[in-house]
This record gives structure tokens, C-alpha cells and sequence, in this order.
């Protein structure tokens, strides 16, 4: 049978087949666990907070798809994968599909529409990949 990541991989299409590494693993999960610990910090500003926390819950997905033995060739997907990756259904990768747009706009247009309760779903949603990232074990 096959996979959705076998369906996604290949010549043009957004995955790569590349074998899990245990240093690139830690060090993402290092990461992004470090950011969303600063994200929650109230002291900073909002767009911080939100850039961190985006960039933490990139960082953590990216360490699950690289722990299925995958990489991406963009950004989005490892959001979209998150059931496949971590079993993580859609309340939590709508939020960070959400935040992936809202991030663009604000890259791209300079229009970074965020507030309060965005930035908190975002950290919510964060923490739960955070949980399940943690739960896997380093690849071989």
C-alpha cells in the first residue's frame, strides 16, 4: 500500500526521500523547542511572539517529517502532513495553516494581522506538536 508521503514524493512534487539523521532531528527539536519556550513570554511584543512560535511549530513539524525519512521542498506541507506525521488532526494544522497565510501577508505585503488570541491558539497548537515531537524517539 502506499503512503501520502510516497504519493507527495518525487521528481516535482514536494518531497524528497532522504534518510532520518538523528543530528538534524535533535537540533530541530532543539530549536523549536527553544522558540516556543521564548513565544511564551508575555514581556516580548506580539509580532515576536508570533514569529516565534510560527517558527517553532516549522521547526517541530520539519523534525517529524525528517524522522519519517522525508524533506520538503516547502514550507506548507509539513503542516499539511501533520496527521500522517505526529496523528495530529485538523484542529491543530488549521491553526498553523492559518498562521503559515497570515505569515506570508506579513513577509511578503507587510500586512502581519495578528492578535491576541491568534497568537495564543498559535502557541496552543505549538504545544501540542511540541508533545507529540517529543514523544518520538531519535532516528538511528
Amino acid at each position: 500500500m502506499t503512503s501520502p508521503f510516497d504519493n507527495l514524493a518525487g521528481p516535482g512534487k514536494p518531497l524528497k526521500v532522504e534518510p532520518p539523521d538523528a543530528r538534524e532531528f535533535a537540533g530541530l527539536k532543539r530549536s523549536g523547542m527553544a522558540r516556543l519556550q521564548d513565544a511564551a513570554n508575555e514581556v516580548l511584543s506580539l509580532e515576536g511572539r508570533f514569529d516565534l512560535a510560527y517558527n517553532a511549530a516549522h521547526a517541530l513539524c520539519l523534525a517529524a517529517l525528517r524522522w519519517h525519512g522525508y524533506r520538503s521542498t516547502n514550507r506548507y506541507i509539513v503542516f499539511q502532513l501533520l496527521p500522517h506525521t505526529l496523528g495530529l488532526g485538523a484542529p491543530v494544522w488549521r491553526v498553523l495553516s492559518k498562521c503559515h497565510d497570515v505569515r506570508n501577508l506579513g513577509e511578503y505585503e507587510g500586512d502581519l494581522n495578528i492578535d491576541d488570541r491568534l497568537v495564543a491558539d498559535l502557541i496552543s497548537a505549538c504545544r501540542q506538536v511540541a508533545a507529540a515531537v517529543d514523544a518520538l524517539a531519535l532516528p538511528s
